[in-house]
């Protein structure tokens, strides 16, 4: 089992830099929406983005 302080030093260390990197490329799926959205936009924005990447799949898949 991780010990949770340990686990918070770890993570706490890190330069800041690379937490925004990282926090940067968790997020670029987001890049669309506008601040302050609420759930039903951002579950309709990835559910849109889902369908298009299966459509794309598919049609790819038929070539």
């Amino acid at each position: 089992m991780t010990d949770p302080v340990q686990q918070e030093t770890r993570s706490s260390a890190a330069p800041d830099a690379d937490r925004q990197s990282s926090d940067d490329a968790d997020d670029d799926h987001l890049s669309d929406l506008e601040d302050g959205v609420g759930c039903t936009e951002i579950w309709e924005h990835l559910s849109e983005r889902r369908a298009e990447a299966s459509a794309r799949s598919t049609e790819r898949a038929e070539e």
